[in-house]
């Protein structure tokens, strides 16, 4: 998994890591390990808050996580 995405869809809403935290009740320094690809697994129920946050589907996010990572 590449969590570069989630950074590019973060900022796209004009999001901080402190807002995206607080909106998905994941703590900032995990997503900033999944922003960094520190953290290459993260679970589906941390990708589902996450998405929730974005205002993303899930499988969207996912797809898209996926594709980025294939490049």
């Amino acid at each position: 998994m590449n969590g570069r995405n989630i950074r590019v869809l973060r900022e796209e809403r004009g999001m901080t890591l402190n807002q995206l935290a607080t909106l998905s009740g994941v703590s900032k320094s995990y997503i900033s390990y999944i922003e960094r690809g520190m953290q290459k697994n993260p679970s589906i129920a941390v990708l589902e808050k996450l998405s929730i946050a974005l205002g993303i589907e899930f499988m969207k996010l996912i797809e898209s996580v996926n594709e980025v990572s294939k490049k």
